[in-house]
């Protein structure tokens, strides 16, 4: 049998912590493996428990989500954990900070359970749970406050079709309308995504629609 992926369930309302532990554990290749109120608690447990995906709330007391995210998933961190984030509000700031902090993707605390589930497994996939859709919403809406980084489109060090794809990714197109948009196949798309993803040293579409915009590529 396959292992069961782990998770950590963070969120400081004991009833949806609750809820979503139930619903975890009832499936057969998940399993809770811990729960907390806290961010604080949050990385501590799971530098014990080694969770494969802590779900984690955004505004907690002793540590909020955001914080929390950085120290389990950002930059430098030795063995990032996968975090998916959840949140009351569809485009909230916070949900935002927290993509940049290292988190795999979001939903919302009202979602169905099925989709907690797969947002579960997509995350631990190594998958980025984000659609297109909102991708663009939840950057493009604060990508005013973000000041262009370094790296500009002359010194990323991509061809100038994967920066064509990176753009496209950025503007919130799916592999299928990246496909139709250049004239290729889905799998050349796929195959560019993942050329940029290691060329940039970005663990997934979130971090890569991040970039773009730090980067100057999109406006």
């Amino acid at each position: 049998m396959t292992t069961p992926i782990r998770v950590l369930v963070c969120d400081d309302q004991a009833l949806i912590r609750t809820g979503f532990a139930t619903i975890i554990d009832a499936q057969p290749d998940l399993e809770v493996v811990g729960e907390c109120g806290d961010g604080r608690t949050a990385v501590d447990l799971a530098g014990r428990l080694h969770p494969d995906v802590v779900v984690m709330d955004v505004r907690m007391p002793v540590l909020d989500g955001i914080k929390a995210t950085r120290l389990l998933a950002g930059a430098g961190v030795a063995r990032p954990v996968k975090v998916l984030v959840v949140t009351t509000f569809n485009l909230d700031e916070y949900v935002y900070e927290a993509l940049r902090a290292g988190a795999s993707g979001f939903l919302l605390k009202d979602a169905p359970p099925a989709q907690l589930l797969h947002g579960i497994r997509t995350v631990a996939s190594g998958a980025a749970l984000l659609a297109p859709e909102v991708t663009r919403q939840l950057v493009g809406r604060y990508a005013a406050r973000i000041r262009p980084a370094e790296g500009t489109p002359q010194d990323v060090g991509l061809t100038p079709r994967e920066l064509e794809v990176l753009r496209l990714i950025a503007d919130g197109l799916s592999n299928s309308e990246i496909a139709a948009t250049l004239v290729i196949s889905q799998e050349t798309v796929k195959t560019y995504v993942s050329r940029i993803l290691t060329k940039l040293d970005l663990r997934d579409r979130v971090q890569a629609v991040v970039y773009a915009y730090r980067a100057g590529l999109v406006t």
